[in-house]
């Protein structure tokens, strides 16, 4: 957690399931709330000095930004916890220096929070999770899904959630607790969100004692979003939908994640990739607690289908270990490789001793293989840690960030790093002609679940060194050198697409819509 600078571990107590020993308080009736939907206040502001520990989603070329802490002056200290409610727009270009940023109505209902989840379905985003302020201390509300209606630009309020029994789950019928600074990751088309690992504590569960350690977790919270399936849960089968409440299940038991070599952690990474099993793998990366942060020469690797986790190991020079680092991933147009960025982040040990990273880090998939990107020549964002981050165009979007005590302020705070070029510039390029989800052309095909953000991306250089092929394709390094032994990489290739008619890469000619030049290797930092 990042507490005015400093990320706060306390040690670490285990429990049966994420539910033991949690105070619950009576809930008031839902008729009681009208409409389920309330009243907005005042618009966002967007102007603040620095904003980190956010909640940020993607739905149809619009980035959504929800609470989190921010400053509105160098040194501030206190109230920085906020519930505003920012929207960016990645549908037309835009300069760093003022990007398309729109303040919306500051919600009534959903809290102030801090660590928490953003889910994203085509038409709403779900506040999971998150820590209330500590300075000055306020105390948690019971734990409420909160889900912003696009259409109807309105909140609803899902009280009193519950977990349904399901495959590698614990049993139906326990209240679901508002966890925080765990890995968080969602996949619209699927209909589901997850939140992996984390934290219970004082500020963010009702009735625990603020002199009670937190308790780190290594459960997986799974929320099957309204209208969509699940063939994990008990209550879904025969293709059931769920209804508008959606569906909760608690992931305990899933494979390597009951064994001792499964540490309970907090402040990764969960990315999703279609690529293996019947719907795809999320790829866990970082995170840690007060006694070690996890390696990352080893990555988790969940199988959506069977709900159980996996090891495999990589190769090539791996990351130093960290925390609230972010990451992205694309897809090669024709699909023989994914790559996944993963970009700053801090180390907290030995304590006292924390630095952040400005460092760019890319694992390719399907070998498995780190790849350190160069970026020694440029001019560079400020190192950062709790930032969010988003592929779309083939570029990175990273919002806010705590970048240290040096800094006064960091603002407006976004910046734009090419995928394709591997560099930061001064500019965001809307390509024409993309489509609504921002898939690769060639991946646009009923029954797969192409990779969102992806439209335009061309394997870099020296990517291509690393894994062989070309720009658009055409990876020879189709397998992890350490070979996996079971789980979904274990069971095949990739599949592969047939590429033609092949959009320009951002930066690269490709033309851009709304405006705007396309941006070269150019400044992406400042303060």
């Amino acid at each position: 957690m990042i507490v005015n600078g400093v990320l706060a571990i306390l040690a670490i107590y285990t429990v049966p399931s994420i539910f033991a020993g949690v105070v619950t308080n009576i809930l008031p009736r839902r008729d009681l709330i009208e409409s389920r939907a309330l009243l907005p206040r005042a618009d966002s502001p967007t102007d603040v000095c620095v904003r980190w520990s956010h909640q940020s989603a993607v739905v149809n070329g619009t980035l959504y930004v929800y609470g989190g802490q921010a400053s509105s002056a160098t040194g501030q200290k206190s109230d920085t916890w906020n519930n505003d409610f920012l929207t960016l727009d990645l549908t037309k270009s835009w300069q760093i220096s003022s990007p398309a940023l729109n303040g919306l109505p500051q919600p009534s209902g959903p809290p102030a929070v801090a660590n928490a989840y953003l889910w994203s379905s085509l038409t709403s985003v779900f506040l999971y999770g998150g820590l209330y302020s500590d300075h000055p201390v306020t105390n948690p509300d019971p734990f409420s899904l909160w889900e912003y209606s696009i259409q109807s630009s309105s909140w609803i309020n899902h009280q009193n959630p519950k977990t349904s029994a399901g495959n590698n789950s614990e049993t139906g019928g326990a209240p679901v607790q508002r966890a925080a600074e765990g890995a968080g990751a969602n996949v619209p088309l699927l209909g589901r969100g997850w939140f992996f690992g984390g934290h219970l504590d004082g500020y963010t569960t009702p009735g625990w004692s603020q002199s009670v350690p937190r308790v780190y977790l290594k459960s997986l919270i799974e929320y099957t979003f309204p209208g969509s399936t699940n063939t994990g849960i008990q209550d879904l089968t025969g293709g059931k939908s769920a209804g508008p409440d959606g569906v909760w299940r608690n992931i305990t038991q899933g494979g390597l994640q009951e064994g001792a070599g499964f540490p309970e952690r907090a402040d990764g990474v969960f990315v999703f990739v279609p690529a293996w099993g019947k719907e795809g793998v999320i790829v866990g990366l970082g995170g840690g607690t007060n006694e070690s942060f996890s390696q990352m020469n080893v990555v988790d690797i969940y199988d959506v289908a069977t709900s159980q986790f996996f090891k495999q190991a990589t190769s090539g020079t791996a990351p130093s270990p960290r925390v609230n680092p972010c990451a992205v991933v694309v897809a090669a147009p024709d699909g023989s490789s994914f790559n996944i960025h993963l970009y700053g982040g801090q180390n907290l040990i030995p304590y006292g001793s924390q630095v952040q990273y400005d460092d760019m880090w890319i694992l390719s998939l399907p070998s498995f293989t780190w790849i350190s990107v160069d970026t020694t020549s440029q001019s560079t964002p400020p190192a950062r840690a709790g930032h969010t981050c988003h592929a779309w165009n083939a570029q990175m979007v990273v919002v806010g960030g705590y970048v240290g005590q040096n800094l006064s302020c960091d603002s407006p705070g976004i910046y734009i790093f090419n995928m394709s070029s591997l560099s930061w510039q001064n500019t965001y390029e809307a390509l024409a002609g993309a489509p609504p989800l921002n898939q690769q052309t060639s991946q646009q095909h009923a029954g797969y679940e192409g990779l969102q953000g992806s439209y335009g991306y061309l394997v870099p250089d020296a990517v291509q060194k690393v894994i062989g092929g070309k720009a658009t394709g055409g990876a020879t390094a189709t397998a992890p050198k350490a070979s996996p032994t079971a789980g979904p990489v274990a069971s095949g290739a990739l599949p592969t697409f047939t590429v033609s008619g092949l959009p320009g890469s951002p930066g690269n000619g490709g033309g851009s819509a709304g405006g705007g030049s396309g941006g070269g290797g150019g400044s992406g930092g400042a303060g």
